[in-house]
């Protein structure tokens, strides 16, 4: 395929924690000649691969990665860095000859890279980071996302209050910059995108069942080790402040701690999980011109090869 012409092809995988993406990304690789992207802003980081779900090399060495466990867990990585190195991958593989395929969930990252969104640099400081982090141990997130509402409600809506990294960034943007986030991804959207993408959504026509599978998928990650891996960043959570906002993580912390059986935080990480699927789900649904798969209903793996093929021949 010819992937330098004047409008460069990229394919996107995205949905919900649990749907299979993974399987389905490879298997479209191996089909297509595709090499893997990461769009998860927990797998970045190395050394944490069972409680981000990292796609690991040994279930299919034969597919390149990308953008996979480069990261210390210590270092903080922005959606602006993210999309540097995303559209630097791009131009890698597609002078390969080969198809860039982006794999994940998380849907900023997502957006901003196939919306073209351009950043601008950041007039924040790290004394005024520093201060907003000491307010939000004073006052909690709750109250922390509430300022935030009413600075920037646009972009605070998007928001968990367990997002303290970006809730963070948008108060600080908002106090030091003089417009909002809001205000700022607006006016870099109006440059074009710079690729043009077919994104496939990956999910279960019945929600139940993509419950059954989160489920299934936790009890499966304690099979294998997550909570020695939990452990490992509950010993380091004052350098991996990134990795310790990680659905996965957090919820063991109690138990460490001597409060909490690992049944009840087993128990929390998987009603954690279910929560941020369902917030997934609205983030993707909102966004035009997806193309949703089933895996309870359909042969994803065919359905989505019919849409690359007619996506290539364009």
């Amino acid at each position: 395929m010819d992937g330098l012409g004047e409008k460069k092809k990229i394919v996107v995988l995205c949905g919900p924690t649990a749907s299979g993406k993974t399987e389905l990304a490879f298997a479209l690789c191996r089909r297509f000649n595709g090499e893997l992207v990461g769009a998860d802003s927990m797998q970045l980081y190395e050394g944490l691969p069972i409680g981000t779900a990292a796609p690991l090399p040994t279930k299919s060495p034969d597919v390149p990665r990308h953008l996979i466990g480069f990261l210390p867990p210590s270092q903080p990585f922005s959606v602006a860095e993210y999309v540097q190195q995303a559209e630097k991958t791009i131009f890698e593989i597609l002078s390969r000859g080969r198809l860039p395929l982006f794999c994940g969930g998380t849907g900023l990252y997502i957006d901003s890279l196939v919306n073209g969104v351009r950043f601008t640099e950041s007039k924040v400081d790290e004394s005024t980071l520093t201060r907003l982090d000491e307010q939000w141990s004073e006052k909690g997130a709750d109250a922390m996302l509430g300022r935030l509402a009413e600075l920037d409600p646009e972009y605070a809506s998007r928001l968990h209050p367990s997002d303290k990294k970006r809730i963070v960034r948008a108060l600080a943007e908002s106090e030091t910059g003089g417009t909002t986030l809001a205000q700022r991804n607006e006016a870099s959207r109006r440059q074009p995108p710079r690729y043009q993408s077919l994104q496939l959504a990956l999910t279960c026509a019945e929600r139940k069942v993509l419950y059954g599978r989160i489920e299934a998928r936790i009890d499966q990650m304690l099979e294998n080790g997550l909570l020695e891996e939990a452990k490992r960043v509950f010993e380091h959570r004052e350098s991996y402040k990134t990795a310790v906002q990680a659905i996965g993580y957090k919820e063991f912390f109690p138990f460490f701690e001597g409060h909490a059986s690992l049944e009840s935080c087993t128990d929390k990480l998987k009603q954690a999980t279910r929560n941020y699927a369902k917030r997934q789900l609205t983030w993707f649904r909102n966004k035009p011109g997806i193309q949703w798969l089933y895996a309870d209903k359909e042969d994803v793996f065919e359905r989505a090869a019919g849409f690359l093929e007619t996506f290539l021949r364009e």
